[in-house]
């Protein structure tokens, strides 16, 4: 519920603190299989869903509505650029 780079720079920090992990073998599973994938996932099972909740609720006033549009437009941006984005990573 971020704007696009602020996004994606903390999500290249937890891939590659799952990487690392798995490149250590203190994970069995490599991260990048599913990255792409997982993100759809998380962004439309879990962040736009609870941002469409904080908008009904209007705990956050005006900003819930921000919250919505940065979500969805995140998820849009990730369909198109996610996969570009986690071969990056792994440069």
């Amino acid at each position: 519920m971020q704007h696009w780079h602020v996004y994606t720079k903390w999500n290249e920090k937890f891939f590659r603190e799952c990487y690392k992990a798995y490149l250590t073998g203190r994970a069995e599973k490599d991260p990048s299989e599913g990255w792409y994938n997982g993100e759809l996932g998380f962004y439309k099972f879990y962040v736009i869903p609870l941002a469409k909740k904080l908008e009904t609720c209007g705990v956050f006033g005006v900003s819930s509505d921000e919250f919505l549009q940065y979500a969805e437009a995140n998820y849009r941006e990730w369909e198109l650029k996610g996969e570009e984005v986690v071969a990056r990573y792994l440069e």
